[in-house]
């Protein structure tokens, strides 16, 4: 089985967010990239098929020089080969045309694309891979197994699981749950060696039209000042929540 696994270089979750040029650009300056998480998961999930099936996993990005790093550490972690789009990722469709034209020529039997990126959050992505590769999809996968041509999968929805059976080729949206955080996989010594070895292809971009952008950015409303109150005062309190957060 040939999986292909997209990967998505985005901020860590912890660094600190700035904009520029009036806030309509992203401030890349001291930010940290990793691996997506939803993405991460899928890649776990990729690995276990790779152990237990005999499947060659390749992992790809969009994006320039910077994304490198990214694609490596997915290497450490197991991953077969890589291949970058040399493109900057800019919107979702064209993003998804990108990785349609190589998953095309590279007739993937499964496809796993995280069910959004933790940066822009469009959610885009997998869903229109499939469609332009036409695979079969599944989102919100939390849990997938795979026999031969046949795929059954679990998926996430409303109020409770839905559990899916369909066929090869198949593209999955992957999220928390597709396995446990206890089984995602830090890159050991000898993974980072190997890594180095593992062929990292550059293959040039196709002409697509960009269909959207964004015009700027927002940061969140800082949190208000908080008022201590003393644990025997409950008049004021009471008062406090009345009058000014009026939440009595």
């Amino acid at each position: 089985m040939k999986i292909l696994v997209c990967i998505s270089h985005v901020p860590d979750t912890t660094s600190k967010i700035n904009f520029t040029e009036d806030n309509t650009k992203f401030d890349a300056n001291g930010v940290q990239f990793v691996i997506n998480p939803n993405d991460e998961f899928g890649l776990t999930r990729a690995m276990w098929f790779k152990e237990k099936q005999g499947a060659h996993v390749t992992v790809i990005n969009v994006g320039t020089t910077e994304t490198e790093p990214t694609l490596r550490k997915a290497l450490a972690i197991g991953a077969d080969e890589a291949i970058r789009v040399n493109a900057e990722a800019t919107d979702g469709f064209s993003v998804s045309k990108q990785l349609a034209e190589v998953a095309k020529d590279g007739a993937y039997d499964l496809i796993i694309a995280g069910r959004e990126s933790i940066d822009y959050n469009g959610g885009m992505v997998p869903g229109m891979l499939a469609g332009l590769t036409d695979a079969n999809f599944v989102n919100n996968c939390i849990g997938l197994e795979v026999e031969g041509t046949s795929a059954k999968a679990i998926r996430e929805i409303d109020g409770g699981k839905e559990t899916v059976s369909t066929s090869l080729p198949l593209v999955i949206g992957s999220q928390k749950g597709l396995v446990e955080e206890s089984d995602l996989r830090i890159p050991n010594m000898r993974g980072i060696m190997m890594a180095r070895k593992k062929p990292l292809k550059v293959v040039d971009a196709i002409e697509t039209q960009v269909e959207t952008s964004s015009t700027s950015f927002e940061k969140p409303t800082p949190k208000g000042a908080v008022t201590l109150v003393d644990a025997d005062n409950l008049d004021e309190l009471v008062n406090l929540l009345h009058n000014e957060a009026k939440v009595i």
